[in-house]
């Protein structure tokens, strides 16, 4: 009886000793399971969209030119914006009908003295053209002031040719009536202020901004760029005074008969 609970206990000891070396070389032998992928990976189509872009953008930049560009809203009949861009890195945009409820001309331009507004002869406004400085060269225009027209020739083609910045790139159809190799931009962003207006942008392949269609509105290249000037002029004399505003200009309030 002793002798068989000896021999148990001798059993029991051994089992102890070789079952954990011999299921440590089991797991050993088991292959290294592979890293579970943390995101997906970017569809080439997406990246190359956006490459793509940023180098028609920074063509764009280098792009001196006078154009004009058929301005479409739904608040107001087409007209036509005049766009230079000179050699020496100064900029105007002339667009009609936007100030003081679509009854004033205005003309925005960023010389070597600063950024600028003019208020041109037109339909609500028949003086001369006269100009108001709002800041320097580089100062963004105030909201008030901004017709948005100007972005996409000045400032938002560093936004584009800005690889960090937080935008979903993918190719567009042409709108009709338009022409030029057309890429469709998101904002990435949860913030309020994104970089550039969400839309189409559409370049030839020489840089030229071909069309835009974006929340101010639709712009399309009406024919040939021109050459550009070597820098640009402004449309009139440098005033004090204020800039002119989008709003339609409230009616003059007139004395009451009567009062004492």
């Amino acid at each position: 009886m002793h002798a068989h609970l000896r021999a148990a206990r001798r059993l029991t000891g051994v089992l102890a000793i070789t079952l954990p070396a011999l299921l440590a070389a089991c797991t050993a032998d088991q292959p290294t399971p592979a890293p579970l992928a943390t995101a997906d990976p970017v569809p080439a189509g997406v990246d190359a969209a956006r490459d793509e872009l940023a180098a028609l953008a920074a063509a764009a930049q280098d792009r001196h030119l006078t154009a004009r560009y058929a301005f479409g809203t739904t608040d107001a009949p087409d007209r036509t914006v005049v766009v230079t861009s000179a050699n020496d890195g100064t900029w105007r945009v002339d667009v009609p009908a936007w100030g003081l409820g679509g009854t004033v001309d205005v003309s925005l331009a960023a010389t070597a003295d600063g950024l600028f507004q003019c208020a041109l002869p037109s339909a609500g406004r028949p003086e001369p053209a006269s100009c108001v400085r709002l800041g320097d060269r580089d100062d963004a225009v105030p909201r008030r002031l901004d017709p948005r027209v100007q972005h996409p020739f000045t400032d938002w083609l560093e936004v584009l040719t800005d690889r960090r910045a937080p935008l979903a790139v993918s190719p567009a159809a042409t709108p009709t009536g338009a022409t030029g190799q057309c890429y469709s931009v998101e904002s990435t962003s949860a913030s309020l202020n994104a970089p550039l207006d969400v839309g189409i942008y559409c370049y030839g392949t020489d840089g030229t901004p071909t069309a835009v269609r974006a929340d101010f509105g639709t712009l399309k290249l009406a024919g040939e760029p021109g050459p550009a000037p070597a820098t640009v002029q402004l449309a009139g004399p440098v005033v004090e005074g204020d800039a002119v505003g989008r709003g339609a200009p409230s009616p003059s309030d007139s004395p009451s008969a009567g009062t004492p």
